[in-house]
């Protein structure tokens, strides 16, 4: 069992920089792949990016990519989401989701948090 809460959303003019934070309970946070993703309050929920259980590969949706990066911090149980250049189309609310599987393949995400708003203005 793993819970999860994010942290460090906001609002931030464009061009900006936000860096959320997800902190995991639970000891076997380092066993499984982490993955960030977003919503807006009507559409679908969308990919963001994800990382493996050891840091050592990540991949992200095209329309993030260079722009954001994911790290993670196994000793403190914690993920990472560093997000630049940030556009008004950038707007949700993210969500970040511990699973297991390939990052690369869909992997299967059975905990998540609660989610962190970010606002992004023009």
């Amino acid at each position: 069992q793993v819970q999860l809460v994010e942290s460090g959303g906001g609002l931030v003019q464009a061009g900006g920089s936000l860096r959320l934070s997800c902190a995991a309970s639970g000891r076997t946070f380092s066993s499984y792949a982490m993955g960030w993703f977003r919503q807006y309050p009507g559409k679908e929920r969308e990919f963001v990016g994800a990382i493996s259980w050891s840091g050592g590969s990540t991949y992200y949706t095209h329309s993030v990519k260079g722009r954001f990066t994911i790290s993670r911090d196994n000793a403190k149980n914690t993920v990472y989401l560093q997000m630049n250049s940030l556009k008004p189309e950038d707007t949700d609310v993210y969500y970040c989701a511990a699973g297991t599987g390939s990052i690369y393949y869909g992997a299967n995400y059975a905990y998540w948090g609660q989610g962190t708003q970010v606002t992004v203005s023009s």
